[in-house]
């Protein structure tokens, strides 16, 4: 993922001491620049210490600010000492920047409370913030109302900071492919290109049979082909999957990437069931892992909603997603549950090297030569964040879920791609699914974001995503 660059803005006050101004803006910048986070600042020859106080430093600010807009994926704004308020949010409204805004306050030493060290911005921060509601700026709070920049748990804040932005800017006008027609049975995933375009999300669409033909027009010794039966082979153990399946998914891979770069998309949705397998002859789970595992999302069973959900969990973690049913109960253990898919998991989720199958469902009712691609192995163990999107046609609105919880070591002898997984208070999760019009499948990332994804979608975007059991 390319870097984040934040907009920094130092408040002051002139009858505040200016050195632990000058201080802060130093210290401030340090860190950022130790988390791997570009910075557009102002410096001491563009204003007195480089802070923002008067209307005249809101003005040089914003130009500064307007001259970066393309780069600039949220601000700062940190107050080591009272601040001026309204030249800050000055600063803001006429960079004409609408991106997230995190509000940070130096804390007091009470050993240094004379006049010429005592900071104030406990009280300060009170005024930013009453001003930027005046003004309509949306704002994060840190966890605790004064945090030192050092401190662990303001660099956790920033980090969940830096997640809100990644989302935000990723998701604005973002594109997302449909590839084929939902299956008949799946109405719980039907959506609303329309409220998605409204959102600023476009949805670009092909046939099925688009795709399949052609693929079948590539010869096997076609050079995208070649390249993508090497990138196959040398992702998963193919195991005994016929060469002629392992060149359909090449050939099907090759004019998906193709599809996808012409059209800049930023995730897809397949109609893998059953069309895929009767008519071509192969399961794409393969495929849909390897673009999962580069980054680039892939949902099943033409699930749009869970793809950009997909998508949103990656840039808030900057790592691969996958989409899941909720599938089983665990025994008796209310908190838990069985994950299940056929799988098209990225490699990046499997505790051990992924092996490619045949499909055992599928081969109930069509030849086993039809049905090679699934990858089969066990989700890693650890931290996990769930989250649903659905488009609420009749509130007309973008709503969802999100809640975080452990994948377990806990044993699920089955086929596919499977995981045991732990949620505090599971039963309230499943009854607001059942209740909320939900779907069951849900979307998967193997980190703990869901502060950044319920500030980015709530706050910044106007969505309206349920927080199960979560600190946001």
């Amino acid at each position: 993922m390319s870097r984040t660059t934040l907009g920094v803005i130092i408040g002051n006050r002139g009858f505040f001491p200016d050195s632990v101004a000058r201080e802060g803006h130093s210290e401030i910048l340090e860190v950022l620049k130790k988390e791997g986070i570009d910075t557009v600042c102002l410096t001491t020859e563009d204003t007195k210490s480089g802070t923002v106080e008067h209307f005249s430093d809101s003005k040089v600010c914003a130009e500064l600010f307007h001259r970066h807009a393309d780069k600039i994926d949220g601000i700062l704004v940190s107050l080591p000492n009272f601040g001026d308020e309204r030249g800050i949010a000055n600063a803001i409204r006429m960079s004409g920047l609408k991106v997230p805004v995190l509000v940070q306050a130096y804390p007091d030493n009470l050993k240094q409370f004379s006049i010429g060290q005592r900071r104030d911005a406990f009280c300060g921060k009170f005024s930013v913030c009453s001003n930027l509601s005046q003004y309509n700026i949306p704002f994060t709070l840190t966890t605790k109302h004064t945090m030192a920049p050092k401190s662990p748990a303001f660099l956790k804040d920033l980090r969940q900071f830096i997640g809100t932005c990644r989302i935000v800017r990723g998701l604005h006008n973002s594109r997302f492919g449909a590839i084929g027609v939902r299956p008949a049975p799946f109405n719980s995933v039907r959506y609303s290109e329309k409220l998605l375009e409204h959102a600023g999300i476009s949805i670009d669409v092909i046939g099925i049979t688009d795709v399949i033909g052609r693929a079948d027009k590539l010869s096997d010794s076609d050079s995208q082909v070649q390249s993508k039966l090497q990138a196959i082979l040398q992702y998963t153990d193919v195991g005994k999957a016929p060469k002629a399946s392992l060149l359909k998914m090449a050939k099907f891979g090759a004019v998906v990437d193709n599809w996808v770069a012409d059209n800049g998309l930023v995730g897809t949705a397949v109609q893998c069931w059953s069309a895929m397998e009767e008519f071509f002859g192969v399961v794409p789970c393969t495929v849909m892992s390897m673009m999962s595992n580069s980054l680039l999302p892939s949902a099943c069973e033409v699930d749009v909603a869970g793809v950009i959900a997909m998508y949103v969990l990656q840039l808030a973690s900057g790592t691969p997603s996958a989409i899941v049913d909720w599938n089983n109960n665990y025994e008796d253990e209310e908190d838990k549950c069985v994950l299940f898919h056929c799988s098209n998991f990225p490699a990046a989720f499997y505790a051990e090297p992924t092996k490619m199958d045949a499909h055992e469902m599928l081969m109930a009712i069509l030849p086993a030569d039809k049905t090679w691609g699934p990858l089969q192995g066990r989700i890693k163990s650890g931290p996990m964040t769930f989250l649903r999107m659905s488009t609420d046609d009749v509130a007309g609105m973008l709503v969802g879920y999100v809640t975080e919880g452990v994948s377990t070591t806990d044993p699920a002898p089955t086929w596919g791609g499977v995981g045991v997984v732990q949620v505090p208070r599971m039963q309230e999760l499943l009854r607001y699914i059942c209740e909320n019009n939900f779907e069951h499948h849900v979307s998967v990332n193997l980190s703990s974001v869901a502060g950044s994804v319920i500030d980015a979608l709530n706050r910044y975007l106007g969505w309206n995503i349920h927080p199960h059991c979560t600190t946001k």
